[in-house]
């Protein structure tokens, strides 16, 4: 299916870069359907850091899967840089990915036969881009591993191999990245190195951060705080 643009905004207006409009998510169950998404609404202007924060089971990490075109939204809207995709069957989900969104996890979802400059440029291969190694050399130097280019996931420390997933998640140069809890993982002083480096990236390259944390501390790093609550957006604490 082919990516339809949505409604253009009002002359004069600036589209958001991530405009989610409804949105609801529902999963069965053996006692019924569970509603984890429950019409959250929410514009995320481009180049912006959100931080998106709340208590576990408030749909965080379910509307970063929906965002990410990891998981099928049962209703509602959402449009990245004007373009509307809840629709998209699964290959045109996979090419958003490759060409317009990063992706960062807790877990750092490494191929451990691979090595790091392996696991940097196979994704860049994928997506059809010629110089595929010499771009994921520049990301692992960018992440400081540019000496742990030949090493496996398994000879890297917990750190390094984050830093491998940010240079992966850096490297095709996404519109949008999502970072979910990307520290959780990591002891508190190699924690606060990755997030340290997340952020030079993003303010390097102006991509557009979406980032899932309980750390209210580090939440307040981003341009903004949003609070999820229920599954649905806190208004009274979303500026």
């Amino acid at each position: 299916m082919d990516i339809m643009p949505i409604t253009p905004p009002l002359a004069g207006a600036i589209m958001p870069l991530v405009r989610i409009r409804d949105l609801h998510l529902s999963v069965p169950s053996a006692a019924g359907p569970v509603n984890i998404l429950r019409g959250v609404a929410l514009d995320i202007a481009r180049g912006e850091a959100v931080g998106l924060v709340g208590p576990s089971g408030s749909g965080k990490t379910s509307l970063l899967m929906v965002l990410a075109g990891l998981e099928r939204a049962t209703s509602g809207s959402v449009a990245l840089d004007g373009r509307e995709i809840t629709g998209l069957n699964e290959d045109a989900l996979a090419r958003l990915r490759r060409e317009s969104v990063g992706i960062v996890f807790q877990a750092f979802h490494l191929i451990p036969t691979m090595t790091a400059l392996e696991n940097v440029a196979v994704p860049l291969e994928l997506a059809g881009v010629r110089d595929a190694g010499s771009r994921a050399r520049a990301a692992l130097d960018s992440v400081g591993l540019s000496h742990r280019l030949t090493h496996l996931p398994g000879q890297l420390s917990g750190g390094e191999q984050q830093r491998v997933a940010l240079a992966r998640a850096f490297a095709p140069e996404p519109a949008l990245l999502l970072a979910d809890e990307p520290t959780g993982n990591l002891d508190h002083a190699t924690g606060q190195a990755v997030i340290d480096l997340l952020f030079a990236l993003r303010q390097r390259t102006g991509t557009t951060l979406l980032l899932i944390t309980h750390d209210r501390d580090l939440a307040s790093r981003c341009d903004r705080q949003v609070h999820l609550s229920d599954g649905r957006v806190d208004e009274a604490v979303a500026a």
